[in-house]
């Protein structure tokens, strides 16, 4: 097929060099033109071949027939759990139990303390294959008390197989655009060709990179977990319930005595510099107080 396309490119040239410089420019444009039209009339081709039946496999997973196959069922599943704990670091640790024993991967994890230095929440972000998604997801649930649990997983299968076939389409394009400019005799063919061809292989950077996150997301699973120190309330002991008895009471009767001797001091420490301020004045008035009463007496 290549070879009889590599002929057809070279008469089509022959005939556009034979009739002179802006001729050959032009006919060019055109040869790349229809060859993007072909090219694109090839991508709807391959994009075409879409699952047409499915039929469950062994492991329970949905197999798509194509044209060239049998295509597996493309998943992209997502999680998120909520734990408590009483203690966070040990549950960290079982965490990482759990993404070491599916062969996984822990993408972020963000873990704070509290003044002692303890574990006191976290958040992590879990990579785990896709077909040990449900069995790390009920893993995870029982490294603590679950508060809650959230599973969602989206079918791209179509989306995979579309992407493929774009990738090969426009793969197989810029080939005949590269015998196109191996060919060329001219100048403005060089120009108008290596542009076409430029912009053609940035079209399928753009594709490869869809396809690379599409492989990702669909060969691993994305679980967001985040587990919480639970709060403890303060115990109550034997004495506070016990709130009847001798004891009982001589604990009361210390506590009035003790509540009274303290409003006493304060009162006392509240009136002691008026005292002070009392005796100051009262101490040299009165000897003058009484000279002044016998005076007033004698008359």
């Amino acid at each position: 097929m290549l070879a009889a396309g590599a002929a057809s490119v070279l008469v089509l040239l022959s005939s556009c060099s034979s009739s002179g410089g802006g001729d050959a420019g032009s006919s060019s444009s055109d040869v790349a033109a229809r060859d993007a039209a072909g090219g694109a009339n090839q991508a709807q081709a391959d994009s075409a071949v879409a699952p047409v039946a499915g039929a469950p496999g062994e492991d329970g997973s949905q197999a798509a027939y194509t044209g060239t196959g049998v295509q597996q069922q493309k998943v992209i599943s997502t999680g998120n759990v909520q734990l408590r704990s009483d203690d966070v670091g040990q549950a960290i640790f079982d965490v990482r139990k759990v993404v070491d024993e599916y062969a996984g991967a822990i993408a972020e994890d963000n873990t704070e303390t509290d003044k002692a230095g303890v574990p006191l929440r976290s958040r992590m972000v879990v990579r785990v294959p896709t077909a040990d998604f449900d069995h790390a997801m009920t893993e995870l649930e029982k490294v603590g008390t679950l508060v809650s649990s959230k599973r969602q997983s989206q079918d791209v299968t179509t989306q995979v197989l579309d992407m493929d076939a774009r990738v090969e389409a426009q793969r197989r394009s810029i080939e005949r655009i590269q015998v196109l400019f191996d060919s060329a005799t001219s100048i403005k063919d060089v120009m108008s060709i290596e542009s076409e061809l430029s912009r053609r292989q940035a079209d399928l950077e753009s594709l490869e990179s869809q396809q690379r996150y599409l492989a990702d997301q669909t060969s691993m699973s994305t679980i967001t977990l985040s587990v919480e120190r639970t709060s403890k309330a303060r115990p109550q002991s034997k004495a506070d319930h016990d709130d009847t008895g001798f004891l009982s009471g001589l604990a009361g009767g210390w506590g009035a005595m003790k509540s009274f001797l303290v409003g006493a001091s304060t009162v006392a420490g509240a009136l002691l510099p008026w005292l002070v301020l009392a005796l100051v004045l009262v101490v040299p008035g009165w000897p003058l107080a009484r000279r002044l009463r016998r005076r007033t007496a004698t008359p």
